[in-house]
């Protein structure tokens, strides 16, 4: 355990690390994640599915994906969260109920965890996996002009990184804006909390590193609309976080939605990812219409 005590903002260790802790807040969590388990497992027997495809050379550096049955879909990629430490894309194939049924592809990527994982590497097997699918979409029936990503808590981080890259630059051949939409849910945009809390004891970050993988930071060579979704129930710092993205986001005259979710939490609000005929997945369908 490392030996932290230091305010931030208003808050002294305690109170910081309280704000970031979702589990102690939000106790039924376990409720949700078996709930995710049994949809991941019903979805992965009732839709067709190309498993554990790799994007790159390391052992967590693969993807699930479900086809939409349709050609040339578009491409709707989700990253899971777990604080860049815990869980697995296995736990998540429920998200393509969401979205198969309304003629998207869905794909869901593992990336490497934390200790064994520094943020940088967590950051960069993101964006290698979307070099992957935007060169490999034909083969899935995939429309590459209409990739999308999603991403919850630390997903929602690596989603809106996604939007700082310089793609030309980092990946031969790909266009400048492979990327043509985010939705960020109950994203982390500014690390700097999380080095000073409980958090970091497994990530292990320096003030740089926090600084360079901060959204909040950083440059944004493509004006991809965003869609930033928060719990209204969620703790004062994750609503904070959510708000200066958006007013980042805004500052930049980039196209924004803001959707605080009335009556849902941190675990709670993905729960709606499974039914097409929620409002979280009818605003990212509408979302995707624009592209």
């Amino acid at each position: 355990m490392v030996d932290r005590q230091v305010h931030y903002r208003h808050y002294d260790q305690r109170e910081l690390d309280s704000q970031y802790n979702n589990r102690r807040r939000f106790p039924d969590y376990d409720d949700h994640f078996g709930r995710w388990r049994e949809w991941s497992a019903q979805t992965q027997r009732d839709l067709p599915g190309l498993l554990d495809k790799a994007y790159g050379k390391g052992p967590s550096e693969t993807l699930d994906i479900f086809p939409a049955d349709r050609a040339d879909a578009p491409i709707h990629l989700f990253i899971h969260g777990g604080y860049w430490q815990s869980l697995d894309k296995a736990d998540f194939s429920y998200v393509a109920r969401g979205m198969v049924e309304h003629g998207v592809t869905s794909v869901v990527m593992n990336y490497g965890l934390a200790p064994d994982f520094g943020m940088d590497e967590i950051v960069r097997q993101t964006r290698a996996a979307i070099a992957w699918i935007w060169r490999n979409a034909e083969s899935f029936g995939g429309d590459p002009k209409r990739l999308y990503v999603s991403g919850h808590s630390a997903g929602g981080h690596l989603a809106a990184m996604l939007l700082a890259t310089d793609w030309p630059t980092a990946f031969s051949g790909l266009p400048a804006d492979p990327v043509k939409g985010i939705c960020a849910i109950s994203g982390i945009y500014d690390l700097e909390p999380i080095r000073l809390c409980y958090v970091n004891d497994v990530l292990g970050m320096d003030e740089q590193a926090a600084e360079r993988n901060s959204p909040t930071n950083l440059s944004y060579p493509v004006a991809a609309p965003l869609l930033i979704v928060v719990g209204a129930l969620e703790s004062d710092e994750y609503r904070r976080q959510t708000q200066a993205m958006a007013d980042r986001w805004e500052g930049l005259g980039h196209p924004l939605t803001t959707i605080i979710a009335p009556g849902l939490d941190h675990f709670s609000i993905i729960d709606q990812l499974f039914d097409p005929s929620s409002e979280l997945v009818k605003e990212q369908i509408r979302h995707m219409e624009k592209m």
